[in-house]
């Protein structure tokens, strides 16, 4: 099941909430900022234990982390492609941190995730675009693997992402 709600993805309770992390791991700003705040220090430092284990986390890759103070259980970490224009192979690697992040929740079994609006604040991927590649890669990966049983929902901040990913899920 896919759905979409117009909200704050750090009140969200469902096993996992993907954040929009830079490479870092260390928090910022957008929905980046708001987890690491909301969540408390817990997400940090498990963050900074990935970093020491393997660095910086690659653009279209995803880790998982507990979700400190946030009511979900786990905080799946991606990061997504600066907008450059479209040329430098955005539109994959945005698909590659959705399919991934669902990746991360078949192998620690989990059973509902939200996803923000990826790469759309600061990292300028235009709205539209980005909710075609969003919505397409999620089902993409349901269809491929029809045993697993997922709820999945996109979490929209702001009132043009929330039209946007309703009448795509709608056509």
């Amino acid at each position: 099941m896919i759905q979409v709600f117009k909200g704050d993805i750090t009140t969200v309770e469902d096993d996992a909430i993907v954040n929009a992390a830079n490479p870092s791991l260390l928090g910022g700003g957008g929905v980046d900022g708001a987890i690491h705040r909301v969540g408390g220090p817990s997400i940090l430092e498990e963050c900074k234990a990935i970093r020491v284990k393997q660095g910086k986390c690659p653009t279209g890759e995803s880790v998982i982390t507990n979700a400190g103070k946030l009511p979900a259980k786990y905080v799946i970490h991606t990061v997504g492609p600066v907008w450059e224009g479209g040329n430098k192979n955005e539109a994959a690697l945005l698909a590659a941190c959705y399919k991934n992040s669902l990746e991360l929740c078949v192998e620690h079994n989990i059973k509902s995730v939200a996803f923000p609006n990826i790469s759309t604040g600061i990292y300028g991927y235009p709205k539209e675009e980005a909710a075609e590649v969003a919505i397409t890669a999620v089902k993409e990966y349901l269809d491929q693997n029809k045993e697993i049983q997922i709820d999945v929902s996109f979490v929209c901040f702001d009132e043009e992402n929330y039209e946007l990913y309703q009448k795509l899920l709608e056509a």
